[in-house]
């Protein structure tokens, strides 16, 4: 059996429905810890007890060990019973056999070569999926056994982990390779500084930019970093607006790096937004989210827009909105049909954004899938993954197919692993 201990979650006081209520942990804030820049950012009091504005049953636990049970397959949502098809045409998901080890919190990451990389997740573990195949096979182990890590594909083919935590919450700053060829790890640079929960993004001139997240001492961080393959090498650049963690970044059509929303160190759920140049190497605000939000999900459409769905606020979230990038403001759009918390969410050759699992209003992990149209603005009902799961990936597989893996439910760890055939209309 395998037990592992998801690191617990940074809110200040008064927190509510937020994040992982029954996966992972809430920390009530008392006092004050200085960001790189000297800025106060609240410092943790973990609390077993339950605030007035909890939803029932809601405990502040300091962490929730889960057990690893044996993957079981059902047909059956957890989240109301959303109906298996629909009109406009349904996913259809299929087992395709079981990781080999514990995947939570981990990354996945589409090779040149057509094969998926499954790395860490409280584990050292890496595995490789070959879509042709449809097989799971080991390949080398992390140096070090990380979760809420990032990984980006460089272009020279190589894959970088970049920070994350420990199963003691202990952030990390160290960053390691992975090459395809020989299906070996090797240390590279370490991050200025150790975070977990922040953003990596690939820019157009080869170097990855590090945005913010959340340190050892749970201060959240503004400080962002640039990677440089060439050298190996991390250097700082500009400073967010603000302390961030739990946002997204999203690479627009023009080379600006657009991050939204996320936690602050004063805010659980900011609405704000901004925009990195890499030219400048600075930050500048952009137009505000109508709802402020953290642990969503984010999509480049093909038209240039920015697609943001779910996340948590006062109440788990269902809606979602557009970015404009010409105009730099936020427009609402339809609502996802079942609210929900941390979605993978994949853009589909279609045009479509492909939303699974996640958290619900009920603490409860989803089996269900939705399908969002750009022309219509709407969502509508995929088939159910077989699993209900949260902290798992979703990746576009060069067929057009979806791989979804790993991730926990209310029961424990998911190794269990399906792809969605996409809808032919």
């Amino acid at each position: 059996m395998n037990t592992i201990n998801l690191p617990s979650i940074p809110f200040p006081t008064g927190s509510s429905a937020s994040i992982l209520v029954a996966l992972c942990s809430c920390c009530l804030f008392a006092g004050s810890t200085k960001a790189r820049n000297g800025a106060e950012v609240p410092a943790p009091i973990h609390s077993s007890g339950s605030t007035n504005d909890s939803p029932a049953g809601d405990g502040l636990l300091s962490a929730l060990s889960l057990t690893a049970i044996p993957s079981q397959a059902s047909n059956s949502s957890s989240d109301g019973g959303l109906p298996d098809q629909n009109a406009a045409g349904g996913i259809t998901w299929t087992l395709i056999g079981s990781l080999s080890a514990t995947h939570v919190a981990h990354t996945a990451t589409l090779l040149p070569n057509g094969l998926v990389l499954v790395a860490g997740g409280f584990s050292t573990a890496a595995e490789l999926y070959d879509p042709a195949r449809r097989t799971w096979s080991i390949t080398g182990s992390l140096n070090i056994e990380r979760n809420n890590h990032t990984a980006t594909l460089l272009p020279n083919g190589l894959v970088l982990v970049a920070g994350g935590f420990d199963d003691a919450s202990q952030a990390y700053a160290s960053a390691e390779l992975y090459d395809p060829a020989s299906g070996t790890w090797t240390f590279t640079g370490s991050l200025n500084s150790a975070r977990g929960y922040q953003t990596a993004t690939l820019l157009p001139n080869g170097l990855v930019l590090v945005a913010g997240g959340v340190a050892s001492n749970f201060s959240v961080l503004e400080s962002a970093e640039l990677y440089n393959p060439t050298s190996g090498t991390w250097t700082y650049t500009g400073d967010l607006n603000g302390t961030r963690s739990y946002h997204t970044a999203t690479l627009l059509s023009d080379g600006v790096v657009l991050v939204a929303g996320g936690s602050g160190g004063t805010s659980n759920w900011l609405a704000t937004a901004e925009l990195y140049d890499p030219t400048t190497g600075r930050w500048t605000a952009t137009g505000n989210l109508n709802v402020g939000r953290n642990v969503h999900s984010a999509t480049l459409l093909p038209n240039g827009m920015v697609l943001i769905a779910g996340g948590a606020a006062v109440t788990t979230l269902a809606s979602a909105e557009l970015y404009n990038p010409a105009s730099g403001t936020w427009t609402l759009t339809g609502s996802l049909l079942t609210a929900r918390q941390l979605p993978r969410a994949v853009l589909l050759p279609n045009g479509r954004v492909l939303v699974s699992g996640g958290l619900g209003g009920s603490a409860n992990a989803l089996a269900s899938a939705e399908l969002y149209g750009p022309a219509s603005g709407t969502w509508v009902a995929a088939n159910n993954l077989n699993s209900a799961r949260v902290y798992h990936t979703e990746t576009l597989l060069p067929n057009g197919s979806v791989l979804v893996a790993g991730g926990t439910d209310s029961g424990g760890p998911v190794e269990s692993t399906e792809v969605g055939r996409r809808p032919q209309r």
